[in-house]
């Protein structure tokens, strides 16, 4: 095993006393081939070019002597210390760091990023990465060949954003680029690059800020989920995000509780209406695209999100038809159409489908329908009576059946 392993940070400026030190005395290096190129490196020491990290971890654990590894920016921030410190290859690292390539890329754009989320981008997370991008308002998002910018831009259609790209940095060849996502797509980009993605409103204001990338509390005094139809603004017409049909708040939370939506997710709402249940699942986290066919339903869901601070694509259009233009969903809800949009909804794959009905027969129909395209499905029966606690009497009751699918190949 190797006697010492250091690995250094690289952003493009001297080389600290302490990395000096450690490269003159290393008998083995690794790293990409403008590292391995930095005047720095003995001449007598072995040289690896980085690719597989894993592979290089086996190579560095066998070697008898002084190993460094070099990489960009800061390696501990989604870099290689996480792979060298696997328990497989019994490597104890010392570690010199630089700036960071994501705070190098605000400092170029000139922006704060306590509030910003931080992806990786590889063609197998890249629909995820995409999905952070439309939930929230500032994202950098360290790319990789096959998942930059132009793929960005692509998956994001419909979806405006502002793209600051940042290519090559600490490099001779470094050069920053703002562009609008819809004209990403035609640029050839180079890599490494990192791209911070702006967009969906003016920047949240966050006096007194206490913890990095925080997510959308909702107005003040505002807390909880599942909120009454009184928390959400009313329209000129008096209505609300959660006063319609299959809206009522006991029901709402069960439908988050079975969707689960997260980071990363993107949920359909079909038959949003005032577009409660879609405001709360991006209060989680989740992007979210809020389908009706009612235009006021549409404005009042968009009126909800900008009072929670939240990025919800609102949708006009009629299920099943406007579905097939949608991006792919992780979970879908869906609050009307009956058994012609959920089976719709099945040729897409979500791993989850929630949906309810007003009738046994109403929810036989939909079970069936569910079971039919390969989702294990089930029913529960919910019943909330609301009390008016000056009287102790009953105000209003409703009943209803829930119904909850999960992708059969997925099913435990």
């Amino acid at each position: 095993m190797a006697d010492r392993v250091t690995v250094i940070g690289w952003d493009g400026s001297p080389l600290t006393g302490a990395a000096t030190a450690a490269l003159s005395a290393a008998t083995l290096v690794a790293g990409a081939a403008h590292h391995l190129a930095l005047p720095e490196v003995p001449p007598h020491a072995e040289r690896i070019r980085l690719g597989s990290i894993d592979l290089a971890a086996r190579r560095i654990a066998g070697h008898r002597g002084s190993a460094v590894v070099l990489a960009d920016g800061d390696p501990g921030f989604f870099g290689v210390v996480r792979n060298l410190r696997a328990p497989e290859h019994g490597l104890e690292v010392e570690v010199v760091p630089a700036v960071s390539s994501v705070a190098t890329a605000f400092a170029r754009a000139g922006m704060p990023w306590e509030d910003a989320r931080v992806v990786v981008a590889h063609p197998r997370t890249l629909r995820r990465a995409v999905n952070v991008c439309r939930a929230h308002h500032k994202v950098a998002v360290l790319t990789s060949p096959g998942a930059g910018p132009a793929e960005l831009a692509l998956l994001l259609e419909g979806v405006h954003r502002t793209f600051v790209v940042c290519e090559e940095l600490g490099t001779a060849r470094e050069q920053i680029s703002v562009v609008t996502s819809e004209r990403a797509a035609d640029h050839v980009w180079r890599d490494p690059n990192v791209v911070i993605v702006i967009g969906g409103g003016a920047e949240p204001q966050a006096p007194g800020a206490w913890i990095a990338a925080h997510d959308p509390g909702g107005p003040r005094g505002v807390r909880g989920w599942a909120l009454p139809p009184e928390a959400y603004p009313a329209d000129a017409r008096g209505g609300r995000a959660g006063s319609g049909e299959g809206e009522f708040p006991g029901l709402r939370a069960a439908q988050l509780a079975l969707l689960g939506p997260r980071t990363g997710d993107l949920l359909w709402d079909i038959g949003s209406g005032g577009g409660a249940l879609a405001v709360e699942a991006a209060r989680f986290g989740a992007a979210v695209l809020a389908v009706d066919s009612d235009p006021a339903a549409c404005a009042r869901t968009a009126a909800a999100a900008r009072a929670f601070g939240v990025q919800v694509q609102v949708v006009e259009g009629r299920a099943p038809q406007v579905l097939e233009r949608l991006p792919e969903p992780d979970v879908v809800r869906v609050g009307g159409g009956g058994v012609a949009v959920v089976t719709a909804v099945t040729e897409r794959r979500p791993e989850r489908v929630v949906t309810h009905a007003s009738t046994r027969d109403e929810a036989e129909a939909l079970g069936a329908a569910l079971a039919r395209h390969g989702y294990t499905v089930r029913c529960s029966l919910l019943q909330s009576v609301e009390l008016d606690t000056s009287a102790w009497s009953e105000r209003e009751r409703s009943v209803v059946f829930l119904l909850s699918a999960l992708r059969s190949d997925l099913a435990p």
